[in-house]
């Protein structure tokens, strides 16, 4: 294989694709349970706006400053225990936030909970990368499965509060049960297959860029604030201006996660298509007039519409973020991974209780006006964004090269195989 050019395209691990990405729906369910929880937080014991913006922010904060940490620690050594166990600290926290009777102990064990998604995701997602290699299709999957576990989070949590109220928790933790005893059974086995093999490890070599990386970086940092200012405040918005039920809320919420898993896929075909980048900016531009749409429309009909095709803008950009970030850094994979699947993500929950006081100062519907700005300052910021390999390269040079738009030039895969590689660590 040739470090110019197109890479020739080696078999993927199926399987472990598979069974990484079905992890990651059991693990994020946790995550989309914590904004599900929110209008039950505010009817049955009263939390204000900032304070349910507050329980945002316990779900992310201890993420923010520990994804980066479980991401170096990936990078020197496999852990794969933090898979399983990552998954089940998340179940245990948001468990145990129904039926905790003050304030700050619900605020503790969202954290908790945050902390248990961030030990899962750095290491998942080089897994996922061990499984797929450079299949932009088997990492937009591992992406769909967290984006389907947060929409299953609302569409299994609603029900089941709406039924028991918020001591109905305890039935979430089924999901994260079965998947530990499966992962505990299949994904060493599954992930660990012989070199030379079909579906053997592979991970990606070349230059780490850090300028890009770190542009990337705010790019999902501000799709981040977008992401949790409007699925902590749309239910809201319906039940409070548009004078719908809590059950239709929560159905407005599941909406835009729904149509977030087309956007997943949507994504991943734009970057196949053109380049990962097309993906990031159309999804922006989108983004704009959808969520302009929200606030103006009164016509429920039309406000559901209009939020399921923000959803599909919010999610187009979030499908490439994983597989880019990594070939921007493919010498730290745990801490890229970090980073763009936890880190930034988690840093725009930070920006939630301002959001809270803001709303709680004015009204929802200010709140989410200000929101649109934030695809109009993402769109800016990629304009600076350039793909792996290319930052460097004249545009004779590509044409020399055969390269076309699209193809990371010093990016390439390595198995244990390869003379140039790292051997591929197992769990310790």
């Amino acid at each position: 294989m040739t470090s110019r050019g197109r890479s020739a395209p080696r078999s993927v691990n199926k399987r472990g694709v598979a069974l990484v990405s079905a992890a990651h729906v059991a693990d994020d369910i946790y995550q989309g349970i914590v904004p599900a929880l929110l209008p039950f937080l505010v009817a049955e014991r009263h939390y204000s706006y900032a304070a349910i913006s507050g329980i945002t922010l316990a779900a992310t904060v201890l993420s923010s400053v520990a994804q980066p940490v479980f991401g170096v620690w990936a990078d020197k050594h496999s852990r794969r225990w933090m898979i399983g166990g990552g998954m089940s600290l998340a179940a245990v926290g948001v468990v145990l936030a129904g039926w905790m009777p003050t304030y700050p102990l619900t605020w503790i064990v969202v954290a908790l909970s945050g902390l248990g998604i961030a030990a899962f995701h750095p290491e998942a997602a080089r897994a996922a990368r061990q499984a797929a290699g450079r299949s932009n299709t088997g990492m937009s999957i591992f992406a769909l499965g967290g984006n389907t576990g947060y929409a299953l989070g609302s569409l299994i949590a609603t029900p089941v509060l709406l039924w028991l109220g918020l001591r109905g928790t305890a039935l979430l933790v089924v999901p994260a049960v079965v998947m530990a005893l499966i992962l505990a059974r299949y994904l060493g086995p599954t992930l660990d297959r012989p070199v030379g093999t079909r579906g053997a490890p592979q991970l990606p070599t070349g230059a780490d860029d850090w300028r890009s990386f770190l542009t990337l970086t705010g790019i999902v940092v501000i799709r981040s604030i977008l992401f949790f200012g409007f699925t902590s405040f749309i239910a809201l918005y319906f039940i409070d201006h548009l004078h719908t039920s809590q059950a239709a809320g929560g159905v407005a919420l599941t909406v835009f996660l729904v149509t977030g898993a087309v956007g997943t896929l949507l994504g991943g075909w734009l970057g196949d298509r053109f380049n990962p980048l097309i993906s990031i900016r159309v999804g922006f531009v989108l983004a704009i007039p959808a969520l302009a749409g929200v606030v103006l429309v009164g016509s429920l009909p039309l406000a559901f519409l209009l939020v399921a095709v923000a959803g599909i803008a919010c999610y187009l950009p979030f499908s490439v973020f994983v597989l880019l970030g990594q070939d921007y850094l493919p010498n730290r994979i745990g801490t890229a991974s970090g980073v763009t699947v936890g880190l930034a993500v988690s840093i725009g929950g930070l920006a939630n209780p301002l959001l809270g006081l803001l709303a709680d100062a004015t009204s929802l519907r200010l709140t989410l006006t200000v929101l649109i700005a934030l695809p109009v300052l993402a769109l800016t910021v990629a304009a600076f964004l350039k793909l792996p390999g290319t930052a460097h390269q004249t545009r004779a040079t590509r044409r020399r090269s055969g390269g076309r738009l699209g193809e990371y030039d010093n990016v390439r895969d390595r198995t244990p195989s390869d003379h140039t590689a790292a051997p591929v660590e197992r769990d310790r």
